[in-house]
Formats: C-alpha cells, structure tokens, sequence
C-alpha cells in the first residue's frame, strides 16, 4: 500500500493538540507548522483520521511542492506531478481553495486556472484524449503558495471535519466543534471530572466533552469526499475504520457534563444537538443564569465560551457578565476555569489574573484562552 505525506490544518495555536492526536493514532509526524500539521500515511490512514481526529479541520493528501515564481514555473511544475496516479480519466477535479502568503504569485483566481490547466494537459498525454467527461468522483484540490514554495494537495475530507453531523442549527456566535475540541484537550480534564459550561449555546462544549468521555470519534456519522476514491482507497479500508471506532465507544460510564444557558430556547437546540450526536444521556442541560451557577462537589471545571461584546449594546453588559462569573466561581471550592473570550477586561471583572493564557484565532477574531487554576485534587491509593 501506499505511503502518502497527509497535511492536516488546524486552528493557529493548537498544533500541539494536533500533532498529540496524530501521534496517538499511531502515526509519524513530518513537521509541525502554524496552522498544520504534516504526517506520513497510507489509505487506512486517510480513513482513520478523517474519522478519528478531533482538531483537524481536514486531511490533504499532498501531491507535490516545489518553487515557482512565475505562472510559467508554476505550470510546467504542476504538469511534472503524476496526476495519472491519483486521479482517474473521467475524475472530476478542480482547485476549490488557493492561498499565496509573501509571494510572488497571489491572483488566486489566475493561480487556480493554471493549475487546472497544467493538470489537463499532463492527463490528456497520460490517458491519450483530448476532452474529458469529468463524470466520476470529486477530486478537489488545494494550493497554498507560502514565500514562493507551492504545495499542492488533494482534499480527501469535502465539507470541514469541525462539520460532526450533529450540529444542524447553532445558537448565536457558535464556537466551531473542531476549536471546542482541541480547548478542552488543552486542560487536564477528564471524564471522571465534572464539566460545568455556564454559557453552554447550542451545546458545543459539553457534547464535545461527553464524546471525548465516550469515545465516539468525532467522525462517526458523516460523509467524506475520498469515500468515493477506489483507485486510491479501497471501500474495505472505510468499513474497517469504522469498524474500530465502533469497537470503541464506551456508552457505560457516568459522567457529570452540565450546559447551562439563559435562553430557553437555545437550551431545546442543545439538547437536540446532543441527541443528534448519541451523547443526550450524558449530559444535563438546563436554562439557568450565570449568576445561578453552583456545585457542591469539588475539583470541578468551568470551560466556557461567554459573549465577547463584538457589538457596542452587547459590550455595555460584559463588566457584569463576567464579575458574576467571577463571583460565582469563587464560591466553587477547588475549581479550575478555563474561558475563550477576546474580552480584554476579563481579569480586571472576574476578580483574579489568570495562571496563564494562550492566544487563540477563533477564525479572523484574535481570542485568548484564559486559565484560572485550582488545586489538583488528592492522588487516589491504588
């Protein structure tokens, strides 16, 4: 079989969180970069982590790199890659996304007809036509232009991976299940523990913490575009994957995941997602202030996502919010509080400076992730 480099983007800042996922499904990492992550492969990889990874927003199978300067180099480059060996005679293929970052080249639309065109001319010497039907399977590509080095891949993955299957309708300023995900991997907690989100919208937060509680790959009940890729990926590697992700769900654990919301109506679309995702039951959901927030236990973790006053009103009610956020965590005992926020006064009306913070691109929106720490609890006697 096979062995392919696989490119897998992430959100700015959580390459770490990535690159850990990667590595734990068994598989070599190439290099580490801002916003990706690249590792060597073969067709059961391309499955299995498409369905498997929790903070990759796709998986591309690169075809080549090189560097190109002029639209001439780019051309001739493009029609030296073995195009024959990925994509079929009557494959459709088009460049759906092109990014240039300091380059020479940066005419996204001029960059994608070339490419295209280079690619069609290499086919039509290797299947001896002069047209193509383009009748087949999607074949989609991507180019990405860094400081004159072309990269360019094909998408084996279609709509976004943070797209689970189990979010049809979001609540207002949805964070992407992909970038909840890899937030919550970056805290030590785990399902034995208690999951409080206080602001919990269309439930993002506590259906990605209760997936991670049971094991359900977040791929499990969605589609990808390499599915349809036979001369590349046998349809057994597919059923194998799932197979194992199957094998591995765990339905018979207690949990304590709470999403708490003041809007009613935001709560029935949580509940819904959560039933969507197969994880209703591990989770409480309930209308209910921030300024209601409570529990009795210990140790517990406030991960959240709380408004960030994008709009002048909205931002007028933030001191508030987030004083009593401040004030209701400090009655929990021993807890941790981790809140995405680009809230630059947080601190100042939570009541404490964070232990730390990392900055965060919630898509275009600078955000920091803020780390207000607790006690560890006490080591179990074995």
């Amino acid at each position: 079989m096979n062995t392919y480099e696989l490119i897998a983007p992430c959100h700015f800042g959580l390459e770490a969180v990535l690159k850990r996922e990667i590595y734990d499904l068994g598989y070599e990492i190439v290099s580490v970069e801002n916003g990706k992550v690249t590792f060597t492969g073969d067709a059961e990889a391309i499955c299995r982590a498409n369905i498997n990874l929790r903070t990759a927003e796709r998986v591309l199978l690169k075809v080549g790199q090189f560097k190109a300067v002029t639209f001439t180099e780019l051309f001739d480059n493009v029609a030296e890659l073995p195009w024959e060996e990925f994509i079929p005679e009557d494959g459709k293929f088009w460049v759906t996304k092109a990014n240039s970052v300091n380059s020479k080249l940066f005419s996204s639309s001029d960059i994608q007809s070339i490419v295209k065109k280079a690619i069609v001319e290499r086919l039509k010497k290797k299947y001896q036509t002069g047209w193509f039907k383009e009748n087949g399977s999607d074949y989609p590509l991507r180019v990405t232009i860094m400081k004159d080095i072309v990269t360019i891949s094909l998408d084996t993955t279609g709509d976004s991976l943070h797209k689970r299957g189990y979010r049809p309708a979001s609540g207002k300023a949805p964070i992407s299940e992909t970038l909840a995900a890899a937030l919550i991997m970056l805290t030590p907690w785990h399902k034995d523990r208690i999951f409080v989100d206080p602001f919990c919208g269309s439930g993002t937060f506590p259906i990605e913490a209760a997936m991670m509680a049971a094991n359900i790959a977040p791929g499990m009940n969605r589609e990808f575009t390499a599915e349809q890729w036979e001369n590349l990926i046998p349809k057994k590697e597919w059923y194998m994957a799932i197979e194992e992700a199957n094998d591995n769900i765990c339905m018979d654990i207690e949990t304590d995941i709470q999403g708490f919301d003041l809007d009613e109506n935001v709560i029935k679309i949580a509940r819904q997602n959560a039933v969507n995702a197969g994880v209703d039951k591990l989770i409480h959901f309930q209308a209910r202030d921030v300024r209601q927030l409570s529990h009795a236990k210990k140790y517990g973790f406030v991960i959240t996502n709380p408004p960030y006053g994008e709009r002048l009103e909205e931002k007028e009610a933030l001191p508030a919010l987030y004083t009593a956020l401040g004030q209701q965590f400090a009655k929990l005992d021993s807890w941790s509080a981790y809140v995405i926020t680009s809230y630059t006064d947080i601190e100042k009306y939570f009541g404490r400076k964070a232990d730390k913070n990392r900055k965060i691109y919630n898509g275009m929106l600078k955000t920091y992730f803020y780390s207000f720490l607790g006690p560890k609890p006490p080591k179990k006697n074995v």
